[in-house]
């Protein structure tokens, strides 16, 4: 007969029977007894009163009533702890029994039993099963430590559990090691900052070699530990990946999504020239192709952990794009899931059969999965340039359907499509316009209202349109309403004789009807745009828009780093890390890849300034745009490394705030742009008033008499920076470096959270405050601020030398630009040499090292030379004639200790103008070319 006889009963004075039968002579009674007091406990009924007679059953050789008295033990020690103190002779009796199985069950039950009073006593019982000669026993004890350090973690630390524990690791069965590995890492967890599992090769050879061996849930364990290791080297690192690459095709999907992790993880090591890294390439896509054959839920979970892979990783899965195809019969969350790893394969050797697949699934009976499926044809023109025609056409024969919302997602996507070929594809606006009445979604609404206002001149009847849609101006949504407010004010700045009623129609609509303040304020700007300055609104309204990026909805690259270390987690099916929707301290720790292999920082210190030597090692290539990135989020984002003494009023402000979380959770745009042709101008423009100094960053005192300053010039024009303008120069103050910034809103909303980062440069250039904009900058205003820099930042040279790439950071997003800076303003104060110094060192330095340019017609004689290059903190230290012509022997210093002699010879051409000669010296002869443009700049303006 089955056990499910003891729960049908409901008896009354069942308690009474229970107790007479509990304590019963015959061994089988007690049995049933027992059986029927779980089975009572388990639907729910109080049967703590029989503890007692419980607790005497437990004296018996026959395992199962033992098994069934310790679960009934496990339930009511917390309610009556002091009755379960009775038990721990028991346990502690049944720890030392012949039979490992029994030690076992007693260690386990005594992990389980959370209550203080009993914990003490469990101490010595645990400490012999730690060291028992059964292995079952030892990886029954390791988990239990665990649990114990959960209830008294301090109990586990002064009792050397945890060393016990570290030993374990090294145990011969690899059942134990996973244990071990298991337990470690569950208290690791909840003490980030405890250095438990600390990992050298020789233990992670332990490891591996247990990971062969061990049940699928110790690989696991023992796959995530690894995970956590940080390799010295990429051949450690290859050597790991060679031994855990066959966990690839375990028949478990978490073994598989583990072992995943850890490649993932360890390919960031591997040079991508190496052959083993094509190979792991190519290893890794089967089994991820694999897991999409398992049920619907394990698929989800699969193809949400492929979504981040495809995202870090495209080239692992380029040629599988058949495998993501929907079927007839996955559910809704399958599909949409492939729908979105589709579109991110997408290029131009498959995107033929992409658009055949997506054109099918546009005639589906699942509307949301049509919706996304049209979504993506315009994603895919968007992607992949070269398949735009193509996609066009798709989404006009899909509106030739006339099925509703199959017309209004294309709407949506052709708006899109617009913004990414401006003028190529307008020749299909007729039959946009076609479908205007059927359009009753707002986002549709708005992107038809968005097309006809930014083509108004391509339409003959655009204010008829715009027109009808605003008869029923407060029943739209607010998108459709500010799209409309845009629109008209667009139309009337194109056609402004046809259209003058209609916009004093909108805009009173909007500023005097409506009770939405962002519809308010948007109307009483375009308002006063309108009445003071047409063609400033015109400028604004009209402005050229930046083009659309082709992947808007890409994880953001730290994120993205931090969940591939999660991957086979929940964070991994819910793309978000785990501090978001773990509650409390445990598990919040972040995680990030390891550095590229090449990519790592120089040994020395920063502070320490390169040496002529040290500057030639360095690479004088630009890296490529993703380092350029890496570079900028490698930066350290605490408050900025204070430079002179007198900045120290601005650094109290923590950068910290300013930078909203650091910029490292905002890089997500593009690269740098390439240095434009306008930025070397600026060197040799004519002289510009300098900013306020140090003492005072707001009432500017002016820079020393004759220290050179370049004209500001436009250094990030507002069409790349979504309306923010920044225009500057640099220049030397005091002894200290300035970078002087006007920043000009030219967008038409406030911008505030100014923040501004360097990436890495020839001379260690840095931002030594933040950078202060004390009040929001409202549209068309601007701020001047004089930032001040100093040179401790991280060195790497660049091509030019004088390069420096610069990220700002506003309230609206991330922007780069890169721009030459002059060399003179890094000239120190101490750059006057000894004369006798400088005729050993002119004939120390080679020959080969010696430069020679010309400056033409320079108006000045030797002595306002002199005087004019001192300002800049050129020293002159000797003056010669020679045969009519004047010698000046001159030296300079740059912040990096880099000396360099210059002989100046001045031949009168004619009355007015001479020609100077220049010979400059200098151990580090790449920097000549930089000082003789100072030069040149310094004397001519």
């Amino acid at each position: 007969m089955t056990d499910s006889k003891y729960f049908t009963t409901t008896k009354k004075g069942e308690i009474f029977e229970l107790k007479a039968e509990l304590n019963s002579d015959k061994k089988e009674k007690k049995k049933e007894a027992v059986k029927k007091v779980i089975a009572s406990m388990t639907v729910g009924k109080d049967v703590s009163a029989l503890f007692p007679d419980v607790v005497n059953c437990m004296q018996t050789d026959n395992l199962e009533l033992k098994k069934l008295v310790y679960l009934y033990l496990m339930n009511y020690a917390k309610s009556q702890p002091d009755m379960a103190i009775m038990a721990v002779n028991t346990f502690v009796k049944d720890c030392e029994d012949p039979n490992p199985l029994i030690r076992a069950l007693a260690v386990r039950t005594m992990g389980c039993i959370r209550v203080d009073k009993i914990t003490e006593y469990l101490c010595e019982p645990l400490r012999k099963c730690l060291k028992d000669e059964d292995p079952y026993v030892r990886k029954t004890a390791a988990v239990c430590v665990a649990k114990l350090h959960d209830i008294n973690a301090q109990l586990v630390e002064d009792q050397g559990f945890l060393d016990t524990l570290k030993d374990l690791i090294s145990d011969s069965n690899p059942m134990v090691v996973a244990n071990a590995v298991a337990a470690l890492s569950e208290i690791a967890e909840s003490h980030p900052s405890s250095n438990l599992l600390d990992l050298n090769p020789q233990s992670i050879n332990k490891l591996l070699t247990a990971l062969n061996e061990c049940t699928e849930w110790g690989q696991i364990f023992i796959l995530d530990c690894l995970a956590n290791y940080m390799p010295k080297d990429d051949r450690e690192a290859q050597s790991i990946c060679e031994r855990v690459t066959p966990r690839l095709s375990h028949a478990n999907s978490a073994v598989v999504l583990s072992a995943v992790k850890v490649l993932m993880k360890f390919m960031e090591m591997l040079s991508k020239d190496l052959d083993y890294y094509g190979t792991l390439l190519k290893k890794l896509a089967p089994p991820l192709v694999t897991l999409l054959s398992a049920e619907p839920e394990l698929q989800y979970v699969a193809l949400r952990n492929i979504n981040l892979i495809v995202q870090k990783r495209p080239e692992i899965l380029k040629h599988e794009m058949k495998v993501f195809f929907v079927k007839y019969n996955d559910p809704i969350y399958v599909k949409l899931e492939k729908l979105d790893i589709m579109i991110r394969l997408a290029s131009q050797a498959n995107i033929a059969q992409v658009l055949a697949e997506l054109k099918e699934y546009a005639t589906e009976v699942d509307v949301d999965f049509v919706r996304k499926a049209v979504r993506a044809i315009g994603r895919c023109a968007i992607k992949v340039e070269q398949s735009a025609e193509r996609c066009v056409s798709t989404l006009l024969d899909l509106i030739q359907t006339k099925v509703n919302y199959v017309v209004q997602e294309a709407i949506v996507v052709i708006k899109d499509i617009f913004r990414k070929y401006p003028n190529k594809y307008e020749s299909v606006i007729a039959t946009l316009c076609e479908n205007l009445d059927s359009l009753d979604e707002p986002e549709a609404r708005a992107a038809m209202i968005w097309i006809v206002g930014e083509y108004a001149e391509r339409i003959d009847n655009a204010d008829e349109l715009l027109e009808s849609f605003l008869e029923g101006f407060h029943d739209e949504s607010t998108q459709v309403q500010l799209q409309l407010l845009t629109a008209i004010v667009k139309l009337f700045l194109k056609k402004p004789t046809e259209t003058q009623e209609l916009v004093q129609q909108v805009l009173s609509l909007a500023t005097q009807d409506s009770d939405n303040p962002d519809l308010r304020d948007r109307g009483y700007i375009y308002w006063r745009l309108l009445s003071t300055d047409p063609v400033a609104a015109k400028e604004v309204v009209l402005a050229e828009k930046p083009l659309i990026s082709e992947e808007t909805d890409l994880i953001e690259p730290t994120l993205l780093d931090e969940l591939i270390c999660y991957i086979g987690t929940l964070a991994s099916v819910y793309h978000k890390p785990p501090s978001a929707f773990v509650e409390g301290s445990r598990g919040v720790v972040h995680k990030s890849l390891p550095p590229r292999t090449g990519s790592s920082e120089s040994a020395e210190s920063p502070d320490a300034a390169p040496s002529a030597g040290q500057a030639a090692e360095q690479p004088a290539v630009i890296p490529a745009q993703g380092d350029l990135l890496g570079d900028l989020l490698n930066l350290d984002l605490g408050p900025p490394v204070s430079g002179p003494p007198l900045a120290a009023s601005s650094v109290q402000m923590g950068a910290v705030d300013l930078l909203g979380g650091g910029l490292d959770s905002l890089m997500g745009g593009s690269g740098f742009t390439a240095p434009g042709p306008a930025a070397p101008a600026a060197m040799g423009a004519p002289l510009g008033s300098g900013l306020g100094d140090l003492f005072d960053l707001t009432g500017g005192v002016g820079t020393l008499s004759g220290s050179y300053v370049a004209p500001k010039t436009v250094w990030l024009p507002a069409m790349k920076a979504k309306g923010l303008e920044i225009s500057g120069t640099f220049s030397r103050q005091v002894g200290s470096i300035c970078m002087d910034l006007v920043l000009t809103n030219k967008a038409l909303q406030v911008m505030s959270d100014f923040a501004i980062q360097f990436n890495r440069n020839s001379f260690g250039l840095a931002p030594a405050a933040p950078l202060q904009v004390h009040a929001p900058l409202a549209p068309n205003q601007s701020v001047e601020i004089s930032l001040p820099l100093n040179t401790v930042g991280s060195v790497m040279k660049m091509d030019p030398l004088n390069n420096l790439q610069v990220a700002v950071k506003n309230n609206i997003d991330v922007f780069y630009f890169s721009t030459l800076y002059p060399l003179h303003i890094l000239f120190v104060e101490d750059g006057k040499m000894e004369r006798q110094m400088f005729l050993a060192t002119w004939k120390d330095i080679p020959n080969e090292n010696e430069a020679q340019f010309q400056i033409k017609d320079c108006s000045l004689n030797a002595d306002a030379v002199s005087s004019k290059l001192q300002g800049s903190n050129i020293f002159t230290i000797a003056k010669r004639n020679v045969e009519g012509q004047d010698m000046l022997y001159q030296s300079l210093k740059l912040t990096n200790g880099i000396w360099v002699l210059a002989e100046l010879c001045i031949q009168p051409s004619n009355p007015s103008f001479t020609d100077l000669e220049l010979s400059l010296k200098c151990r580090a002869p790449e920097v000549s070319q930089y000082v003789y443009q100072a030069y040149d700049a310094i004397l001519k303006n």
